[in-house]
């Protein structure tokens, strides 16, 4: 199980106490995935890539990052690089 790193880092909110968080690997993308309650089809995406990547398949970060990004926009979860 590889850990995938990806640059820039995707900042997310924390839906319980509104901490936000810079999000720049794979693992630490599934984990905030999974604490949302809002799951879209982008959300669906990112946690089966992110989940594909941990196992092994040769994805690229790049598209993982777009993904999770991608998610957290649709479930209102995307902060804004500061």
């Amino acid at each position: 199980m590889a850990t995938l790193w990806f640059v820039p880092p995707v900042f997310v909110k924390s839906e319980t106490d509104g901490a936000r968080h810079g999000c720049n690997n794979t693992r630490v993308a599934l984990e905030q995935l999974k604490t949302w309650t809002r799951r879209g089809p982008s959300w669906h995406k990112a946690v089966t890539l992110c989940l594909s990547a941990l196992d092994g398949d040769p994805i690229d970060p790049h598209v993982i990052r777009k993904a999770f990004e991608a998610a957290a926009k649709e479930a209102k979860m995307y902060l804004s690089p500061e």
